[in-house]
């Protein structure tokens, strides 16, 4: 594997400077990804007041189930994000390339599908 596959899993902002942040595929809807995160922190919190509230069960999990069909989208849009760009800038560079990231997401897709 070359550079991109250590930057692309080192902690947020890590050791990267603009421009290999520039690689990463979501760039281009970072505004969009920061607004529906802070959204859903603001579902959490009012998750947390309505538990505190001691509201209705079945009003806290229809909030709860909205949260996650909200983090479920995100998590779509990084992954369709990450096919189009990361997986094939990869395969232009090489089959084994290619490969290696078709399995980087595959093993993303399992983990998202698994929670």
């Amino acid at each position: 594997m070359g550079i991109d596959a250590t930057v692309e899993h080192e902690p947020s902002g890590a050791g990267r400077t603009d421009i290999e942040h520039a690689e990463h595929g979501y760039i281009t809807r970072k505004d969009d990804y920061l607004k529906r995160l802070r959204r859903i922190e603001g579902q959490a919190r009012g998750l947390q007041r309505m538990v505190d509230d001691e509201e209705y069960c079945i009003d806290i999990l229809t909030q709860l189930s909205a949260m996650t069909k909200a983090l479920q989208a995100v998590g779509l849009g990084l992954l369709e994000d990450h096919m189009n760009h990361c997986v094939v800038h990869a395969a232009q560079e090489s089959d084994a390339a290619g490969q290696a990231k078709v399995d980087e997401a595959m093993a993303a897709i399992t983990r998202l599908v698994k929670s």
